[in-house]
């Protein structure tokens, strides 16, 4: 089954760090998507927040996310997947797998 998104925006929640009892580090951080988009022949504008999920062993290395901070514009490549809150309420995750930082052209 195909699971794949590429996502690019700009970070608007500082990314919060979590462990996991089996040393994985989690970063959660929101991710704003605007554009302009075709549809059915007319043009409109696109808006959404997605909240963002990276997961980091033991062995990899996570200099990107010591680079991720608000108003930063990134292309997130992943996974969704459903997330219980503590509400109860499942929402849309998006697991990054990649992160590319866009250059802003300074």
């Amino acid at each position: 089954m195909a699971n794949r998104l590429m996502l690019s925006g700009t970070v608007c929640k500082m990314p919060l760090k979590k462990v996991s009892p089996s040393g994985i580090t989690h970063y959660q951080f929101v991710l704003e998507h605007r554009s302009v988009q075709e549809e059915a022949g007319f043009v409109r504008q696109v808006w959404c927040r997605v909240p963002v999920v990276v997961s980091i062993s033991r062995k990899t290395s996570n200099q990107i996310t010591h680079r991720i901070t608000i108003g930063e514009q990134i292309t997130v490549h992943g996974f969704i997947s459903s997330h219980q809150g503590r509400n109860g309420l499942s929402k849309m995750v998006l697991h990054a797998e990649q992160i590319d930082l866009i250059d802003s052209g300074d």
